[in-house]
């Protein structure tokens, strides 16, 4: 059965930082490509940043570029988001995602919010 667990997420004031942690099992995660996306009540999940299979390749939304950072240990099973600099518009609910080809897996989330 394959899981995706999120880990990190928090309350943090702006300006600050958080590094989301994603521990996938029950698949070949070097094979996939992994992505962050966030989602805020009432809207649709957003795509944040991707990392190809081996890390040699990563994309981010307009929105994070330059504050965020998505890497992956292949050896650990896990893909990171590392947030800096923080803002209000950052808070959502943080989720997993590995793709290849047709197959398509998902985390259950993982709450921040920037808040003073």
């Amino acid at each position: 059965q394959v899981q995706l667990v999120e880990f990190g997420g928090g309350g943090v004031q702006p300006g600050g930082s958080l590094r989301l942690f994603c521990v996938a099992s029950g698949l070949s995660f070097s094979i996939y490509t992994m992505r962050w996306y966030r989602r805020t009540p009432g809207e649709e999940r957003d795509l944040v940043a991707t990392i190809t299979s081996t890390g040699g390749s990563t994309d981010y939304a307009d929105s994070v570029k330059g504050r965020f950072t998505i890497s992956r240990d292949n050896a650990k099973n896990t893909v990171y988001l590392q947030m800096n600099s923080l803002k209000p518009e950052d808070t959502a609910v943080y989720y997993c995602n590995a793709r290849r080809v047709r197959y398509e897996y998902w985390g259950q989330g993982t709450q921040v919010t920037v808040s003073s």
